[in-house]
């Protein structure tokens, strides 16, 4: 298995590795000789307190729907310009069941990631709207080819992204309640399952959340994981893993566990065996806290790896738990 990962890791040749940066200028750093360890350290305490204002946005007044795809402005603007328009994808169910999911893939999905899984929801009778994450396909910026904006070792953009692409999931709901539906879901896989959870924490409008991968701290999966090995390159000796987790604390799942606690939601949480990107003791640990809270949880494991999960008989599988949860809880 291993072996078939790394296989499939391999067959993207276009990974560029990256300079470290402190990124603070994302982080409206106005004070040029700041410390960026102390600002940094201060910027994460202040905001995981205050996540409810950290998260928080005006409401689009531009959404414009076509039949097919639903775009907006991102409340949260970048410097990039193609990335501030927000796309998302629509697969409206034929029933009139007032209940729909918002579909959030992996990190560096292209336009079609996901579409499949989204028809099958439809015919399970559940309307699914895929958002595209900041920096993803139709948002990514001239000149790249990988959603490296999203996650990379400029630390401070990373936060900017995670949090435009939360925003920007919120949103989607706010469309998707204006069209009257009333049961809302969220789904997300790998960076995906890490924004939907943050949202879900934020937004009681999600009754029913799927979070398909799932780990502690986003700081721990760019560090340790096959995928980001480039990444973990790119920081070299600049910051420790345990500063890296500090920073990222905002952006990460672990920090709004408890925000679950006592929440009318349920929830699907999936890991892989044999993960080498979101390794499986980070989601052993994700699960156990969960349930030691009391919450609404069920899990699946699934008998394979992060990459081998988009591969047969895998992807089969995973969909078979997602669907039939959802089909259920929502």
């Amino acid at each position: 298995m291993d072996a078939w990962e790394s296989r499939l890791a391999g067959r993207s040749t276009d990974r560029t590795l990256r300079a470290f940066e402190w990124g603070l200028e994302w982080l409206d750093c106005a004070d040029p000789e700041a410390d960026p360890r102390r600002f940094l350290t201060d910027y994460a305490r202040d905001n995981v307190a205050r996540s409810d204002d950290f998260f928080a946005y005006r409401r689009p007044s531009d959404f414009a729907f076509d039949g097919k795809c639903l775009t907006f402005t991102s409340p949260l603007a970048s410097p990039h310009q193609e990335n501030n328009t927000v796309y998302a994808d629509w697969f409206g169910a034929p029933d009139s069941h007032p209940r729909a999911v918002l579909v959030l893939p992996q990190w560096n999905a292209d336009e079609s990631g996901h579409a499949g899984l989204c028809r099958v929801l439809r015919k399970c009778g559940i309307s699914a709207l895929r958002m595209s994450m900041a920096y993803h396909d139709r948002r990514m910026p001239a000149g790249l080819s990988r959603a490296d904006y999203h996650v990379s070792s400029n630390v401070g953009r990373t936060i900017h992204a995670s949090r435009q692409s939360i925003i920007d999931a919120r949103a989607c709901l706010d469309w998707l309640e204006a069209r009257g539906y009333r049961r809302l879901g969220i789904l997300g896989t790998s960076l995906g399952s890490c924004i939907a959870y943050i949202a879900a924490a934020h937004d009681s409008r999600i009754k029913v959340g799927v979070f398909n991968h799932v780990s502690m701290n986003f700081g721990d999966v760019v560090w340790t994981g096959l995928a980001t090995r480039h990444v973990r390159q790119g920081f070299g000796d600049a910051l420790s893993q345990d500063e890296l987790r500090e920073f990222w604390a905002p952006i990460s799942p672990a920090t709004y566990v408890d925000r679950m606690t006592g929440r009318d939601m349920e929830s699907l949480l999936v890991w892989a065996r044999y993960d080498t990107t979101f390794l499986p003791e980070y989601s052993l640990n994700f699960i156990e806290s969960t349930r030691a809270r009391g919450q609404h949880c069920r899990t699946a494991c699934l008998p394979c790896g992060h990459y081998t999960t988009g591969e047969f008989p895998f992807n089969v599988m995973d969909a078979i738990h997602m669907c039939r949860f959802l089909r259920k809880c929502l």
